[in-house]
């Protein structure tokens, strides 16, 4: 039997288990891609993880997706690995930015930091969880960095203040309003032929 058939045969046994909190089973890749409910996922992952044909014991990641245009703006991705039976999951679920997402925390323990980061870096909250913190970005930091309409300069600078003797935030200044393009550099994708790659181009 192919990794694509096997895949396929759990994901109908999903189904059939969890009809009332799966949305969608996918197979493609060779990979299974189960979307859930999101009020169904602490009983879906325990499913995953207790029942005889699935096993998935470890928790391998959690991470989030931004959709900045849709009502549910996050994706919260959970990859599974079942290491008796040699297989993989992802599981999805939506949420928006202001309804929690249930912690898996009292399931995997190695949930705690996951959930933390995906807080930290998209503001996704996670309801019981016992210390939802940031993880990544300091205490006074402003904002989600991983969101897509995060500016790509911050919100805010770390400089050191020779007054106050000490390391201070303070709003960020662009010193420049627009970029000056050096077009003669490689490195800024110039449309035109540069010297010597004429040649190359008479050889084609």
């Amino acid at each position: 039997m192919s990794k694509t058939e096997t895949l396929t045969e759990l994901g109908a046994h999903l189904t059939a288990a969890l009809s009332d909190d799966v949305r969608s089973v996918d197979v493609a890749h060779e990979e299974l891609t189960l979307t859930i409910h999101r009020d169904r996922v602490v009983k879906v992952l325990r499913f995953l993880r207790d029942d005889a044909l699935c096993r998935f014991t470890s928790l391998i990641d959690i991470c989030g997706v931004d959709w900045p245009s849709r009502a549910d703006r996050f994706d919260v991705v959970y990859h599974l690995l079942s290491m008796h039976l040699n297989q993989r999951i992802r599981v999805v679920l939506s949420t928006d930015e202001d309804t929690p997402v249930a912690s898996v925390v009292e399931l995997f323990p190695a949930a705690n930091w996951n959930e933390r980061e995906a807080f930290d870096m998209y503001g996704i909250l996670f309801d019981h969880h016992p210390d939802l913190r940031r993880i990544l970005t300091d205490y006074g930091f402003h904002g989600h960095p991983l969101r897509k309409d995060f500016p790509l300069s911050g919100f805010n600078q770390v400089v050191y203040d020779d007054e106050q003797k000490r390391v201070v935030y303070e709003p960020v200044e662009l010193v420049q309003d627009y970029r000056d393009f050096d077009f003669l550099s490689p490195w800024e994708g110039a449309k035109y032929v540069l010297p010597g790659d004429e040649k190359a181009e008479g050889k084609a």
